[in-house]
């Protein structure tokens, strides 16, 4: 069994705990938190070593796996940290929030001889790998042009509770980077090719006391003449499910995190439910993350045994990095 440890005890954090506690691959021997509390309470609930400094929960555990669950700026910090220990490392989304610090962490990775894992639970969702696979054995072929839609809800009262989140300086950026990087993601990972071109707008157009875009748009351009449009906003005052529709050589395919529909151009028709796997009864989380964060956990830890090879790696995740670094970098105050 693997011995791990949870860095980051916050909201997102029971999508890690709960598998590392309930998967047979690891065993949860500590967990850190610079807020004793917190780190208190999640020593207690999943009977674990609390810590407030995570170097010196390194230095005194000997850990395989850290699962690092903090704000955005910490993210390569303390993966580099933990890689130079010769740690495992999966991290929640985004990677960084600057590219070059993403592309330092892999290198850096891959030179110690680590495994470098990036959460992008919802390529694991049934509609996703419905698309994928169609798209993959011909039957859809390969997209032509896409879109994804988010339209979301995030009060003032939202950001106000944070000390790090609406801030350039900690979260990176605001509606893009932090909800709709994973419907562009999916988008991304269907399309399946090298962007050659990014445009962007974003705005703040309803948000007092953040200072980060609360609406985005714009357009990638592929080498293979591939387009994908996208639309993010979190003024909506209700979470409406996020829809990503693809146009491909033999049809077109409509999905969510839930359902999938694909329509041929022969006139045959095929849809599927979201059928998530329950290897875990979470104990928190928000509907719209799922629960693929276990089946994503899981395959991690299957690779770090040496069973599986890693599917999300740092590398794969860069894809995506660039992509959300190249819109704030395009679309903002029109840079």
């Amino acid at each position: 069994m693997l011995k791990v440890a949870v860095i980051g005890c916050g909201s997102i954090s029971c999508m890690h705990l709960d598998p590392a506690v309930a998967l047979e691959e690891a065993e949860l021997v500590a967990v850190c938190d610079i807020k004793p509390d917190r780190a208190e309470r999640a020593a207690q609930k999943y009977n674990a070593k609390p810590y407030m400094d995570y170097m010196e929960m390194f230095e005194k555990e000997q850990l395989d796996v850290v699962h690092i669950c903090l704000p955005h700026y910490l993210h390569t910090k303390v993966a580099c940290d933990a890689f130079k220990k010769g740690i495992n490392v999966i991290c929640e989304k985004p990677m960084s929030i600057k590219y070059e610090d993403a592309v330092a962490a892999v290198e850096l990775a891959e030179k110690c001889g680590v495994k470098y894992g990036v959460i992008f639970q919802c390529r694991y969702n049934t509609p996703s790998m419905l698309v994928k696979q169609r798209i993959e054995d011909g039957k859809l072929g390969k997209v032509k042009c896409g879109r994804t839609t988010l339209t979301w809800y995030r009060s003032d009262n939202y950001y106000d509770h944070s000390d790090w989140k609406g801030r350039w300086e900690k979260e990176g950026g605001g509606v893009i980077i932090d909800q709709a990087i994973h419907s562009i993601d999916l988008a991304n990972w269907m399309i399946d090719d090298t962007p050659v071109d990014i445009q962007a707008s974003l705005h703040n157009r309803n948000h007092e006391i953040m200072v980060v875009e609360d609406t985005g748009e714009g357009l990638i351009k592929y080498e293979n003449g591939a387009l994908l449009s996208f639309y993010a906003m979190n003024n909506y005052f209700v979470d409406e499910p996020i829809e990503i529709r693809l146009v491909c050589e033999n049809g077109k395919a409509i999905f969510s995190y839930d359902r999938a529909e694909i329509s041929y151009n022969n006139g045959t028709f095929e849809s599927v439910n979201n059928m998530p796997q329950k290897m875990v009864s979470y104990t928190g989380g928000k509907d719209y993350w799922g629960t693929q964060h276990a089946v994503q956990i899981r395959q991690f830890y299957r690779s770090v045994l040496g069973l599986e090879e890693l599917e999300i790696t740092g590398r794969e995740a860069l894809k995506i990095q660039k992509i959300i670094c190249e819109i704030y970098d395009k679309g903002w105050k029109g840079k």
